[in-house]
């Protein structure tokens, strides 16, 4: 990870997910670990809707815009889940899927709604599973490109419908 401890960077995400928060407008607060379902806990200042989110950190080093897989297509990126997320539908609950990319150190948000994530991972389970993948607790989550889904056997969310999608409590 070129130096940068894996905690480091988690906070970093969680620190850039409250700014973006605070600059639209809602009024946020991290957990502080005190939780383990999710990291920051958000309100909506006009309804006074609570909502959760939980954040998701990747740091990539290298200059290339999206990854391709033979079963999963080309995707923007990929982050680590554990077989929970699997059954988390929370309709108050969303990922908040944060990238940082070097050497511009640019920082991608992506916020995805809990009951996407959860079919998601499944089925990528179930998918890996089927072409000699090892039954364990890892698992991934993907965001394709707009233009490269329709070509695999699962569909990725699309990035470019999740990209900054801040007015998500809106709904």
């Amino acid at each position: 990870m070129n130096g940068l401890d894996k905690n480091n960077v988690a906070l970093a995400g969680e620190f850039a997910v409250l700014s973006q928060l605070a600059l639209h407008g809602y009024d946020a607060n991290m957990t502080l670990g005190r939780t383990k379902s999710f990291d920051i806990f958000v309100s909506h200042p006009k309804t006074k809707e609570m909502f959760k989110l939980e954040v998701k950190t990747k740091y990539r080093t290298s200059s290339k815009e999206s990854t391709k897989s033979k079963l999963f297509g080309e995707v923007v990126g990929k982050w680590m889940m554990q077989g929970k997320h699997e059954t988390i539908i929370d309709p108050t609950l969303f990922y908040c899927f944060v990238m940082f990319c070097k050497p511009t150190t640019t920082v991608q948000f992506y916020i995805v709604p809990s009951k996407v994530v959860a079919r998601y991972v499944k089925k990528e389970h179930q998918l890996s599973r089927e072409n000699g993948g090892k039954d364990n607790d890892i698992r991934m989550f993907r965001l394709g490109l707009e233009n490269a889904r329709e070509k695999y056997r699962i569909t990725t969310p699309s990035a470019q419908s999740y990209n900054n999608n801040w007015k998500f409590l809106a709904s």
